[in-house]
């Protein structure tokens, strides 16, 4: 009886322990986290390491960059950041997805939600719950409640609202850039909407770029910068079918119709008619047509009057100064062409950092700790804002006397036309949308731009079905991307 006792006082012991090791190891799981708050346990490094953190920037947002990276050194001159910029979005894009084939991927990058989906497929994109919750180094509620929430959610949307897969770090849309020298002069009327419904529609963008032609025949009225952005945003501001994120790969592509099909055609007839152009046909941002004042062989000047791009390139938008200290023309800022007033929608736009598995956690650590440093800072983000015309991410930025100061010499010269910029976005921050992200989706985004431009600058003598092919072939592109 005595052994009997014993042997079960032991298997009583075994089975506490085992229990009791579970529960360990179920709250130090990464994979557990959720909005309920990581127990992963994350420090601050305190040896040497380098995060490598690849991204856009040009020189004008780098210096930004680099002087806050000085800040942060003060802080922690352990922690080496070498940042590297790229190119494009889309080059940052693809050189990650070659490095985390070949596990050299950087711990930090600029990213776009569909990007983001992309690089789910390698399973080594971070859950940033595991740092935002962790008890040592995370995210006070105010901190987290000081993002603007629209752009903090973009993080959420890749299928788990449980998990975070990027935080915003700064914000953009596209915005209507225009000669109002040449406007006023001309007495014509800033367009608020794509298409005209009558031969008098003088506020359609339609009306304007003839009207423009007419005035000036040598001229490229409208330069549009983004192919992509231009086609999903039609399909939006139209309701008709262009992604969904579901299982199936044959169902996630719907753009193949003819509601785009017949707004795609609308755009070629405006290009046959030399009444606009895109950058991948004009060979370069339309920026550079825009604010051109040089005059060709010929003599003569060719740039256009209305400039569709990223709110963020706002100084690009600007001509350079005359000898005598002025401009040549006077810019204006206004949103978007819509195709509906009562269903305004503009894309939302400008980089968010995804953070990407290191061999070494503590690598991962240190780029979340400069994240932290960087996404934290109301002062960070207004100056990041005052050099670029991108939004701040954080309501605090709003409330500095400094960015105040700077919305409120708001103008539509060089130095200003940052701040009206930004203005534009605030102003439309109620249309914002974003596409679904899932995987393919990037793939979707580069075949509809190719597509537009395949579509808009074929021959005169293609035929319909040469054309709806156009569409078939995206379509079939993608789905074969994504078997």
């Amino acid at each position: 009886m005595k052994k009997f006792i014993a042997l079960m006082l032991l298997v009583c012991m075994l089975v506490c322990g085992f229990l009791t090791a579970c529960n360990n190891n179920s709250d130090n799981n990464p994979d557990d986290t959720g909005s309920q708050g990581s127990k992963t346990s994350h420090t601050v490094p305190t040896g040497d390491v380098t995060v490598t953190f690849y991204h856009t920037m040009g020189k004008n947002l780098s210096d930004v960059l680099v002087k806050y990276i000085a800040e942060f050194n003060k802080v922690y001159p352990n922690i080496t950041i070498d940042h590297q910029t790229i190119g494009g979005y889309d080059d940052v894009r693809d050189q990650v997805i070659t490095e985390l084939q070949a596990g050299k991927q950087p711990a930090l990058a600029y990213c776009y939600p569909d990007h983001v989906a992309t690089y789910l497929r390698s399973k080594k994109v971070v859950d940033l719950n595991e740092y935002i919750n962790d008890e040592t180094v995370g995210l006070t509620q105010a901190q987290i409640d000081d993002f603007i929430a629209g752009y903090y959610a973009e993080g959420q949307q890749f299928g788990d609202t449980s998990k975070m897969y990027s935080l915003p770090f700064s914000k953009s849309t596209e915005v209507m850039y225009y000669n109002k020298t040449f406007f006023d002069n001309n007495g014509l009327k800033v367009p608020d909407h794509w298409f005209s419904a009558s031969a008098n529609d003088e506020t359609s963008l339609e009306y304007v770029i003839k009207k423009i032609k007419e005035i000036e025949p040598t001229s490229i009225p409208l330069g549009y910068d983004s192919e992509a952005n231009w086609f999903i945003t039609m399909t939006e501001q139209l309701k008709t079918p262009y992604t969904q994120a579901v299982d199936k790969v044959q169902d996630r592509f719907l753009f193949n119709n003819e509601k785009n099909i017949e707004f795609c055609e609308k755009f070629r007839s405006w290009c046959q008619n030399g009444l606009m152009t895109t950058q991948a046909i004009y060979g370069g941002y339309t920026s550079g047509l825009f604010t051109n004042t040089t005059a060709n062989e010929e003599g003569k000047v060719i740039h256009s009057y209305i400039s569709i791009g990223s709110s963020a390139g706002a100084t690009y938008q600007c001509p350079a100064k005359s000898d005598d200290g002025s401009y040549p023309f006077e810019v204006g800022i206004a949103t978007i062409p819509q195709a509906d007033a009562s269903n305004k929608k503009v894309i939302s736009q400008g980089p968010s950092i995804t953070m990407l598995k290191q061999k070494d956690q503590t690598v991962n650590d240190a780029a979340w700790i400069f994240l932290k440093f960087l996404l934290t800072s109301p002062e960070f983000q207004a100056e990041f804002s005052m050099a670029s015309g991108y939004v701040p991410v954080l309501k605090s930025a709003f409330e500095l006397d400094a960015y105040k100061e700077f919305l409120s010499g708001a103008n539509m010269t060089k130095d200003g036309i940052a701040a009206l910029s930004a203005k534009i976005c605030m102003e439309q921050e109620s249309a914002y949308f974003t596409s679904p992200a899932f995987i393919g989706s990037s793939d979707a985004r580069d075949e509809v731009g190719k597509l537009l431009v395949a579509y808009i600058s074929a021959a005169s003598t293609a035929t319909q079905d040469e054309l709806k092919k156009l569409f078939v072939d995206a379509y079939n592109r993608c789905v074969t991307l994504n078997q």
